[in-house]
């Protein structure tokens, strides 16, 4: 049996929480609503203020599942309300981001600029042109937006130009005439 799925999801006031046929859990708070269908596997329920996560049946799938839904449920608690955010930072020379209505517009030393639609459900900021803030409620959204901006160039090793996550280590490599004598 999961450790990770016998604890239960504490509830914060101002959330609200529908379970429709042990299969679709609807979480609402402050920063906004989530909605997650879950495998047969397991069964949630709403013990008083906090949710319970039970399997089903007792099979190797099912303990997987547990510990996941339970994250899951979790996830959804905490998104609904702090939220999640990602920084991106841009480096290099004419590097920038700005934004467009519901696009964002990035200059990464290609030909043209590589515009991206934002998704709904979240809030996307440039508090200068080389720095981006993506922010929601969903984890899983937040996080693959800022996995597909960072995509559009990642940081090479030699002069570090390209887009990270704000706090990320890239590691440097010395060019070939360093090593010359």
């Amino acid at each position: 049996m999961s450790r990770i799925g016998k604890k239960p999801v504490s509830l914060p006031s101002g959330v609200t929480v529908e379970i429709k046929d042990d299969r679709e859990l609807t979480v609402k708070g402050p920063k906004g609503e989530l909605t997650q269908k879950f495998r047969p596997e397991v069964i949630v329920k709403q013990d008083g203020d906090s949710l319970v996560v039970e399997q089903a049946y007792d099979t190797r799938t099912a303990n997987a599942m547990h510990g996941l839904t339970r994250a899951l449920v979790q996830n959804m608690v905490i998104g609904v309300t702090q939220g999640y955010e990602k920084k991106l930072e841009i480096f290099g020379t004419g590097y920038l981001a700005a934004l467009s209505g519901n696009v964002l517009q990035v200059r990464v030393g290609f030909a043209n600029e590589v515009e991206k639609t934002i998704p709904e459900g979240l809030t996307v900021k440039c508090p200068d042109a080389q720095h981006v803030h993506i922010s929601g409620c969903d984890k899983q959204l937040v996080g693959q937006f800022a996995a597909e901006v960072r995509a559009i160039k990642k940081c090479e090793p030699y002069l570090g130009k390209g887009i990270k996550y704000e706090g990320e280590v890239i590691r440097r490599k010395e060019s070939k005439a360093a090593g010359k004598k």
